[in-house]
């Protein structure tokens, strides 16, 4: 079984709670996009956990982990992210952590022009979180980055980084008027942060077609959501990778196999870190509230979380783009302080109602439609179907049919129990 578990909406969904809850049933877990610029939060029975780069399901034991070559690694990052880890009794090994030597490396010097890009924007920015993601993937496509794989040559890497290193500081110094980037410091940081990975690194595509033809079950997680992805996304507000289901097994590295089913994790509510149309948006007091209620602030950045109420449009067409089977709703506990629940079931653009998602400068003039449905109260002790009030039944099943998804699974909780399995 070839699993996808994706986002619906603009990430922050819930993606690594959901993912650590099934991973049980699975043997790898895998990361196919993306870096350290968006974090999965998970709590269990040892603590609570924090992954920027690493899948969800190091958390379990017996599980193997891969980092696939769609992703960009930021090495000092992963250094500290393992070690952490460590320290809270996690085990991190060679044998249930691969990392493809087809990776590509995040540099300093790629964080270094996210930060000086995003100041020069000011006003204008795209909300980056200036962890170097866009820089690196733009020189991915360039042709002028480094893989994983390079690190177990890094005598001969002296020449390349010499030559990238140059190229690069044709933006820094002669454009930003930035202090040159030094070759020697890249290949020392190469050096110090690149060398303790030297036995996870390995060809991904040979363990990971070889894991699927003897019938293993694998699991792909994706990092943010369909709202973000860089070709069907709220462009320019996006990530720089495919967020999408249907890359899954390219970004893994197998892309000749084909998924068996996508779960799509949907939060009960709307949240957003970054810049960018959010239609859906509160402020004020109702925004306070409901960011307060759901601890809504980023795992990577700790930046408050843009909220409001579930989006059925945005929701649709997210469904629809990762063509998801079932759906996790995760976090509708959150929503117990609420006597009326809104949801925006449309969007007025000049006048005109529609529920078809906009893009470009429609989607900017896009202003709420909402409706209001029964609150449902506290729901986090409930752990069956038959436990849940009628308020919310209606409230799930409004949803399913809002965004022609069954919803498999309800979160009630952060922890690994406080969920319902629906059918």
């Amino acid at each position: 079984m070839l699993t996808a578990i994706v986002g619906i909406n603009w990430g922050d969904e819930g993606k690594g709670r959901m993912v650590d809850l099934l991973s049980q049933q699975y043997d790898v877990v895998i990361r196919y996009q993306g870096g350290n610029n968006a974090g999965h939060t998970v709590v269990n029975d040892k603590g609570k956990f924090i992954l920027n780069l690493l899948p969800s399901g190091i958390l379990r034991e017996g599980t193997v982990n891969v980092m696939g070559p769609g992703m960009v690694i930021d090495l000092e990052h992963l250094c500290g992210e393992v070690e952490r880890l460590r320290q809270g009794g996690i085990t991190v090994t060679p044998e249930n952590l691969k990392i493809s030597d087809k990776a590509t490396i995040c540099m300093p010097y790629h964080k270094l022009m996210d930060c000086l890009e995003e100041d020069r924007l000011a006003g204008k920015k795209f909300g980056s979180t200036r962890r170097g993601i866009g820089p690196v993937y733009g020189d991915k496509y360039m042709k002028k980055t480094l893989r994983m794989g390079d690190l177990r040559n890094l005598a001969g890497l002296k020449e390349r980084i010499s030559d990238i290193v140059e190229w690069k500081n044709l933006t820094v110094e002669k454009g930003y008027g930035h202090e040159p980037i030094q070759a020697e410091e890249m290949m020392a940081w190469l050096e110090q942060f690149g060398t303790p990975w030297l036995d996870y690194i390995c060809d991904t595509t040979l363990y990971l077609t070889k894991a699927a033809d003897e019938g293993k079950n694998i699991m792909f997680e994706a990092q943010l959501g369909a709202l973000r992805d860089i070709d069907f996304g709220i462009f320019p507000y996006t990530s720089s990778s495919s967020t999408i289901a249907a890359y899954a097994p390219i970004g893994s590295g197998i892309p000749a196999k084909k998924l068996d089913n996508t779960i799509g994790i949907m939060k009960a509510y709307s949240s957003c870190v970054g810049e960018g149309p959010f239609t859906c948006e509160y402020f004020g007091e109702d925004a306070k509230k409901l960011r307060d209620a759901g601890g809504e602030y980023g795992a990577a950045t700790g930046r408050p979380r843009r909220v409001g109420p579930f989006d059925v449009v945005a929701s649709k067409y997210g469904v629809m783009m990762q063509g998801a089977d079932t759906i996790a709703l995760t976090k509708i506990d959150v929503m117990a302080y609420m006597e009326k629940v809104p949801v925006v079931v449309a969007y007025d653009i000049d006048g005109e109602i529609t529920t078809d998602f906009p893009v470009g400068e429609r989607l900017n003039r896009a202003k709420p439609v909402i409706e209001y449905m029964e609150g449902f109260g506290d729901l986090s002790g409930c752990r069956k179907k038959e436990e849940l009030p009628k308020a919310a039944l209606d409230y799930i099943q409004y949803l399913e049919k809002a965004v022609g998804c069954p919803i498999q699974y309800v979160s009630v909780g952060a922890e690994r129990d406080a969920y319902i399995k629906m059918f």
